[in-house]
This record gives C-alpha cells, structure tokens and sequence, in this order.
C-alpha cells in the first residue's frame, strides 16, 4: 500500500513568521490577539482580532508576485516557499508533473475586492476597476500562483468548504498520491479576511467575541464565560510525499499521514449538530481508514472556536468516538492563534505535527473555568503545555454549511 509523508512545513500566523516560531510561541502559550489596526473599527461590535505582526512579504515574494496577488495570496506563497525549501527537495531534479498543488481558503481575495469597489464608488470621474481585480479575487488564484511560482505542473486545484477547507485540501493531497496520481503535492491554506466586511458579517452573525477591553483574553474556548470567535489570518503549508519517493532522496520526514474523512452534518446553515452526530462519524471514519483504535491517539487537536454551540458539539462528539479516552489529551489552539477561518486546518495539523516531533501537546489558553457541560471523562489541557509520548495526533476542521474533516498522523 502506498504510503503518504510530510517532508515540508511553512506557516504565517499571528504568533509565528515560520513553522519553528509558530511552535514555540504555542507551547508557550501566546496569544496573538489585540485592537484591530487595519481600519477603523469603532462601528463595529467587535474590535479585536488576531492580524500577522511586522508582515514583510519581500521576505519571500518578489515585485510581481506582491503586485499581482491578493493578501491571502502573497500568505500563500510566503508559507508554501517556506515549506517547499524545507523540504529539501531540488525542482531540476523531478518531473514538474509529478508534484502538484491543492490549496484552500474559504473567503479568497476579499481586501482586493472591498478596496476596488470603494476606490470605484469613490471615482467621480471615468471611474474604473484595476485590471488584477478579477485574477487577484478568484478563490483558486493562490494554488496557481504556487505553482507558476515553482514550475509545478501537476493536479492543481482549490477546494472550498469553508473552515474546513485546508483539511480538505490535506486529505485530498494525501488520496491522489495514495492513487498514483502524483509523488508530491503543496498543501495547505491561507486567509486574509480581517477587512470591514468579514468582521462586519461575522458582527452581525453575533459569532465573534465583543471582549474588546481585554483582547488577548477574549478567544477562550470551553471556558464558561466564552462569547464567541477572535479572526485570524495567515497561512499554513505541508509537503506530502509518496514515502518510497520521499526515502530515496533522504528527505527528513516529519511525520505520516495515516487517515483521512469527511462528512456532513445535514443540519443547519452556520450551527453544528448539538449531538455531534456528523463530527463524531468523521472521526471514526478516520480512525477506521487508519486501523487505529481510539485508545491509541495521543492528541486531538479540535476545531473548537470559542463559540458556545460549537465548542459543546465537538465535545460530545469526540466523547462518542472516544469513550475510553484515559490516553487522550485534547487543546483548542485557537486559543491562541484566533480562528484563520480557511487556513485553520494547516496551521492546526502542523501543530498536531509538532506535537509528534516534540512529545508535547500545546495549551487551550484563558481556561479559567471549564464550561460544566463539557463531557467528563474528556481532558483537556488548560494554559499550560503537557509534555507526553504523542504517537497519533488528529486535527479536526469544521464548517458552515455542515463540513466536517478529519486527519490523522503518525509518528514514523
């Protein structure tokens, strides 16, 4: 059977420039949160997210690649350079067709598109729009730009599905190489969506936290006084590799990917199942594919946002995949990072990743009170990291619309 590596890491998040930085700043148990500083905010009821700090792209994106691409494209290209020179590999030496691209994002180029349109209102006279408006708004323009980036000529795609659109372009990765499709692929997913409209939405959604006076406080999952998300942006990037493919050229491999799932919940437009009924058979699905038994994962790194119907769902649906769950040990980073809406899936698996590497499990931050409802023979691991042997660590991702995903890796 046909096996499935990770050879390369690359992240842009709001406590971390690179995969290594991101690590440390979670087991140290950052938050990245704070008053909102790209626009004015003061209509909105939330003020507060979690932005990229001292974000210099020239860092790795050259003058076209800044002028013609989005924010959550130049994310896209800043993290996936990153993971594609960690992976060592030497492009002249493969066959382009071989290594593909398949990189997600739920909102696309919503800065591009709220600033032409109000540079267009705001024409008196032959207004008219950029002509990068169109390419640079596309939600597949960031996979393209990859790969014209790199010289990759192989499957090239974007899948949406909302927040649980990285894990899908994971998962979607890992099967065409399990095919034979493809040696290698550039995974992952980006988002740039802290612009008036998404925070407006999401405002009137009443989704996001209002705890404006105490920003880095306010992304407080199973915490019983949580009020709802804080936004992030950024990017996370995975090289997967067919294992044969990946050993023979000496790649350093971070872990394998060993199951993968995804279901839907059938059930709401924006709320999940409050029994959990389609995360849970997600999950197990997973664990199945995988021939793992659920006594046997280490870590669960959950999807949980803060919210007060989501964080609860997720929990009795992991108490229903998991019903001896001694050995597990579960964390909501999004404590930490904000919630990077498309791109929390990567960011999330290479935390799960680390976690593998590094025999550590990092923090839910600001678990002051743990919520009573919550499930009692789950643990989570409150502000502090946990250092343990981790073997199999999974990572959810969740959607509006009902989309549930699943991965799970392995210590190799």
């Amino acid at each position: 059977m046909t096996r499935v590596v990770v050879t390369g890491l690359g992240a842009l998040t709001p406590i971390g420039k690179t995969a290594d930085e991101f690590w440390q700043n979670s087991i140290k148990g950052t938050s990245g949160a704070a008053k909102i500083s790209y626009f004015d905010s003061e209509r909105f009821r939330t003020q507060i997210a979690c932005e990229l700090k001292d974000f210099d792209p020239t860092v790795h994106l050259n003058r076209n690649d800044i002028k013609r691409g989005d924010l959550y494209t130049q994310y896209a290209l800043y993290a996936a350079t990153e993971a594609i020179q960690d992976c060592g590999i030497d492009l002249a030496t493969i066959d382009p067709f071989d290594f593909g691209v398949i990189w997600g994002t739920g909102q696309g180029g919503m800065k591009t598109f709220e600033d032409e349109f109000d540079n267009f209102v705001k024409q008196d006279y032959n207004p008219r729009f950029n002509p990068f408006f169109i390419p640079k708004i596309l939600v597949n323009m960031a996979s393209g730009m990859i790969s014209m980036k790199f010289g990759l000529r192989g499957i090239n795609y974007t899948p949406v599905s909302a927040c649980a659109t990285s894990n899908t372009a994971i998962m979607d990765a890992y099967n065409y190489i399990k095919f034979g499709k493809a040696k290698m692929f550039i995974t992952g997913g980006s988002e740039a969506s802290i612009t008036p409209a998404c925070i407006g939405g999401f405002s009137a959604l009443k989704a996001m936290s209002t705890r404006n006076d105490d920003p880095t406080n306010a992304s407080r999952p199973f915490d019983k006084e949580r009020d709802g998300f804080v936004m992030g942006e950024g990017a996370g990037a995975l090289v997967l590799e067919e294992y044969e493919h990946a050993k023979k050229r000496g790649a350093h491999i971070y872990a394998e990917v060993v199951g993968s799932s995804m279901t839907a919940d059938a059930y709401h437009m924006t709320s999940p199942h409050p029994e959990g009924l389609g995360a849970s058979r997600c999950m197990l699905n997973t664990l199945k594919e995988a021939q793992v038994n659920p006594e046997q994962v280490d870590y669960l790194n959950v999807h949980a946002t803060s919210t007060n119907l989501g964080d609860l769902a997720e929990l009795n649906a992991t108490a229903k995949t998991f019903v001896n769950a001694e050995n597990l040990s579960i964390s909501a980073t999004k404590s930490m990072t904000g919630h990077l809406m498309g791109a929390a899936g990567a960011i999330e698996a290479i935390l799960a990743i680390k976690s593998i590497n590094h025999n550590i499990v990092p923090p839910t931050i600001n678990l002051n009170e743990q919520d009573e409802n919550i499930p009692k023979n789950l643990s989570i691991v409150a502000n502090e990291a946990l250092e343990k042997q981790v073997t199999y660590a999974m990572s959810n991702a969740f959607g509006f619309g009902g989309h549930n995903s699943t991965v799970l890796f392995k210590e190799v």
